[in-house]
């Protein structure tokens, strides 16, 4: 199992959110920025496996501060030798797919072969809607909606997707889709050097593009999905060979659908998957749980919750949600000393053996040195016994 550290950066502490408007302030960006490169830098020299960033935009609250997780990714590969830099992920129905393969296939050239790639499909209608109305009028999909905005969302992010491995994989590039057309009509390109150098016109007409450069890594880098919950996402993922990386959810659900990726890709059980967990190491357990509560659970409750993603918790027949202590305990947050996280992570893999553990890493909510040293004591201490 390999482990990775995800971040959706925060901007300064509880008390600097709670001041209102965190988003704004330029040192807390600064020390954002200084304090993840210490972070990465530590993880790099331990030797996890990657690290990866989400994409958002407009959070003048403080909150996933990452709106360009390629550049992010670049700033971190230059500070540091061997660890792989990804997006966890870029939201596909609100870009533009040829500007994503050639922005991911630039980071794998600079970086030496190191980057990874992960696509979304965006549920924040505050800045989908807006990023999205110039190419197809697509907006944001909550978790668990099924109507016709999840519908359109997913026809977009799967043809985006398609578009993208044709780039990186083909010479030449012909594409008809219901979002993007490529070429986009009868482009005239009558120009010698194309004749003589390139190729893809025909009757000066152009009829394919090159998209340049393509990946170091061939064919492409390893392709994650965060955070699947939903059938579809997981059948999708198995048929395009891509990672599905689940969030802490009961077993009644996550069962079915490390199931559903088995049948479809036709692997074992578990291989080609990843969880999300929460990581949180302190020196007693009770230190580690007042921790989560100003990070995981501060953030969890005035952010993610109000959009669904507590569902995966709560049970189907009562309605209820786990006890604090049963969440540690089952190891949907991976929080207290070593000796319990062990026990955590056992619970988890005990339900299922997974390829890949993505440590949910709160930056700012979490004071940087305490922070340190949870990285540091994971990888030293837990990780020894489920590599």
């Amino acid at each position: 199992m390999k482990a990775s550290l995800f971040y959706l950066p925060s901007i300064g502490s509880r008390a600097d959110i709670e001041r209102g408007m965190a988003g704004m302030r330029a040192d807390l960006y600064q020390r954002m920025l200084r304090e993840l490169s210490e972070q990465i830098k530590l993880a790099d020299e331990l030797g996890y496996d990657s690290v990866s960033f989400t994409e958002h935009h407009f959070h003048i609250e403080g909150f996933e501060i990452s709106q360009n997780p390629v550049l992010l990714d670049l700033y971190f590969a230059m500070q540091t030798k061997r660890i792989r830099v990804g997006q966890l992920g870029i939201v596909l129905p609100a870009a533009n797919p040829i500007r994503v393969a050639e922005d991911i296939a630039m980071l794998d050239h600079m970086t030496g072969g190191r980057a990874i790639a992960g696509f979304a499909r965006g549920y924040q209608r505050r800045w989908v809607d807006i990023m999205a109305q110039q190419t197809h009028d697509i907006h944001g999909a909550l978790p668990h909606q099924h109507d016709a905005i999840d519908a359109a969302n997913r026809a977009a992010f799967e043809e985006n997707f398609r578009l993208i491995k044709q780039a990186w994989t083909e010479e030449m590039l012909t594409f008809d889709g219901r979002y993007w057309k490529v070429p986009a009509g009868e482009t005239p390109w009558t120009l010698e050097t194309t004749a003589k150098f390139g190729k893809g016109v025909e009757d000066g007409i152009l009829r394919a593009v090159g998209v340049v450069p393509k990946p170091l890594q061939k064919p492409h880098p390893d392709l994650f999905l965060p955070f699947a919950s939903s059938e579809n996402s997981i059948r999708w993922a198995a048929r395009e060979g891509v990672t599905a990386i689940l969030p802490a959810m009961l077993p009644v659900y996550e069962n079915r659908l490390f199931d559903i990726y088995a049948e479809v890709s036709g692997k074992e059980r578990g291989r080609g998957t990843g969880l999300l967990r929460d990581v949180i190491i302190a020196d007693s357990d009770a230190e580690a749980m007042a921790l989560w509560a100003d990070s995981g659970q501060f953030s969890g409750r005035a952010w993610f919750e109000p959009f669904g993603f507590r569902r995966g918790l709560q049970d189907p027949k009562t309605g209820e949600f786990p006890t604090a202590a049963d969440v540690i305990k089952q190891g949907w947050a991976l929080v207290g000393t070593v000796d319990t996280v062990i026990r955590g992570l056992e619970a988890n893999l005990t339900r299922q053996a997974v390829d890949w553990l993505f440590c949910y890493t709160y930056n700012g909510l979490i004071p940087h040195p305490t922070l340190m040293k949870s990285i540091e004591r994971f990888w030293t201490d837990v990780m020894p016994r489920f590599a």
